[in-house]
């Protein structure tokens, strides 16, 4: 009998019933967000999104195989690597920079969320300007824009079904919720993603969270598309059917989470999991690459859209918090921009 962790299909709703207001999905989010969720759950039938997913996703090795010069200009350090390309510039868990791994980062929605200097140097990695390589890879641009805006739509949807769930516990005030902070976000976050191939195939025992560490999103809600594994650019099947995605359930079971190619995962970020009171939670999760001789010289492309509030918005946290609780004074009032600091000064030591 194999001792790995048992696989569990997302709870998952069709986009027909989720855009239909009237609908009460209540109970399906309950099953996939609330306290004993495991804190995703995916979304079906989408109009466009197979084309979409496909059409940025292939553009993931192309990306990563451009020249190092060209990718060097597209780099950013001043958001800390979080507008254009990033590769080697994030520590695993074991303290080494993590090159197995590059990312590329972009607002979906807008290019330039503003140009207040004074906001671009306190919090770049929210207010920086899009970089895209206009020559070098010029579908890129309307590729990633069209995927990221599909996600977000589908997810202000999800986020109002998630609002009508909260609210039947607790009072929310006008323009708290889930969905009216997502709407007047200007800091959506599109992040690219390509896993290099294995030159050599992996160990049977490779850590579990040998692709992306163990975490917790820090957002609202995360958005994520199925990976595409290819060899020699042309796509294939997983090579491995124990990669991919595993979240670490309240109980501390750890679980591989499997939903279709063609729906959209969304995961709860912890900003929500704090303001719903623990009504909707977000879970730890890390993602395994494949291992064994098949698994040799395959890369992987994925995107994750992270849905967080404005840096400016109010956050009004509940009288008992149990999430970061050492940062958060019982029903202080911060901004995301703010809170966000006092997270990074703390676990992230990344102040320049």
């Amino acid at each position: 009998m194999s001792s790995f962790p048992a696989k569990v299909q997302t709870v998952s709703i069709p986009y027909s019933q989720l855009k239909d207001k009237n609908a009460d999905l209540s109970a399906k989010i309950e099953q996939g967000f609330g306290p004993n969720g495991l804190g995703i759950l995916s979304i079906s039938e989408v109009p466009g999104y197979s084309l979409w997913r496909q059409n940025l996703l292939h553009l993931g090795p192309r990306l990563a195989n451009l020249p190092e010069d060209v990718k060097r200009v597209l780099e950013d350090p001043k958001s800390r690597y979080n507008f254009g390309w990033s590769h080697g510039k994030e520590k695993l868990e074991s303290g080494k920079l993590d090159l197995l791994k590059g990312s590329f980062y972009a607002n979906p929605i807008l290019d330039v969320p503003t140009t207040e200097q004074s906001l671009i140097e306190r919090y770049p990695s929210y207010c920086g300007s899009n970089i895209w390589p206009h020559k070098a890879l010029p579908e890129l641009e309307t590729a990633f824009k069209t995927l990221g805006k599909l996600i977000l739509d589908v997810g202000l949807l999800l986020a109002y079904h998630c609002d009508r769930y909260a609210s039947r516990e607790m009072v929310m005030l006008e323009g708290e919720g889930l969905e009216q902070t997502l709407v007047h976000s200007r800091c959506h976050k599109g992040r690219l993603l390509y896993y290099f191939p294995a030159q050599h195939s992996s160990p049977a025992h490779a850590a579990m969270s040998s692709w992306c560490g163990w975490h917790t999103d820090h957002g609202s809600l995360t958005g994520l598309t199925c990976g595409m594994f290819t060899r020699d650019a042309v796509e294939i099947h997983s090579p491995d059917s124990d990669a991919g995605l595993y979240i670490k359930t309240r109980t501390g079971q750890i679980v591989k989470v499997e939903y279709g190619v063609d729906e959209i995962a969304y995961q709860i970020g912890e900003t929500t999991e704090i303001l719903s009171s623990g009504r909707l939670c977000a879970t730890p999760h890390c993602v395994r690459a494949p291992r064994g001789d098949a698994a040799s010289g395959v890369d992987r492309t994925t995107f994750a859209l992270f849905m967080q509030p404005d840096w400016d918005q109010k956050l009004h946290f509940p009288g008992e918090v149990h999430i970061h609780r050492e940062l958060i004074q019982s029903n202080e009032s911060l901004t995301f921009g703010e809170y966000t600091e006092k997270l990074l000064d703390k676990y992230y030591h990344l102040k320049m």
